[in-house]
């Protein structure tokens, strides 16, 4: 029985958050991996690389799994009915709910996170909780059927970890194995804890504009969420 999982594609998408459990997704057998879109025009990336998608809401079959990647776009999402009407009703009956960085906000905005444990990317930690989510400082956390990874290499994580779940371990350690996923980065700077100080208090001032408009957009989100609840 072929496995259909749907990842979302949109204007300034961050690629490896995408990319990284495309193709982990896409080692699996008898797995159908889809990039959905609203249309079918390509859409850049944050960095510049073009993206075609293959599926549009329309058109896109009930899906297994959806997943949202995140990227400079996503504060556009989470005020798009459109996108979020169409999270809302593939979650209704998919197997698994997921999200790499800040693609989680997004599900929040669609009001998926209420009362779930949830994580994201750790420089827009501090916007779950308005989203109704439980915030958990790790690479991949679960709660039933919802899925979340961290920052964008998170999302080679949490691909695996659902590999596990839908064809199991032995086949997702082969996965693993085919793809070479052994990281050994030449520093010890991609977590915040362990960041030399002025690494960290750099990264966050470059990323405190995006902070606060996204904090604006939570905001407003978040009154229309209890509006709905």
């Amino acid at each position: 029985m072929t496995l259909h999982i749907g990842l979302l594609l949109f204007p300034r998408v961050q690629q490896l958050d995408m990319t990284g459990p495309y193709d982990v997704f896409a080692h699996m057998a008898d797995a159908q991996v889809h990039l959905v879109a609203k249309t079918g025009e390509p859409v850049k990336s944050s960095a510049g690389m073009i993206l075609t998608p293959d599926a549009t809401f329309a058109d896109c079959p009930a899906l297994d799994v959806i997943c949202v990647p995140g990227g400079a776009g996503v504060g556009d999402l989470m005020e798009d009915e459109e996108t979020l009407a169409f999270l809302r009703r593939q979650a209704a009956d998919a197997r698994y709910v997921t999200s790499v960085c800040t693609g989680s906000l997004v599900l929040g905005a669609a009001g998926l996170l209420r009362g779930k444990r949830a994580t994201t990317h750790w420089a827009f930690h501090s916007l779950l909780a308005e989203l109704g989510a439980i915030p958990v400082h790790a690479r991949v956390v679960r709660d039933g059927n919802l899925l979340t990874g961290g920052g964008i290499t998170a999302g080679i994580d949490f691909a695996l970890t659902l590999a596990a779940e839908l064809v199991g371990e032995h086949e997702a350690q082969a996965i693993q194995l085919q793809m070479e996923y052994a990281p050994a980065p030449p520093f010890d700077s991609g977590d915040p804890d362990r960041a030399p100080a002025a690494v960290l208090n750099d990264v966050r001032e470059r990323s405190a504009a995006s902070l606060a408009a996204r904090g604006a957009i939570t905001a407003r989100v978040a009154e229309r969420l209890k509006l709905h609840a």
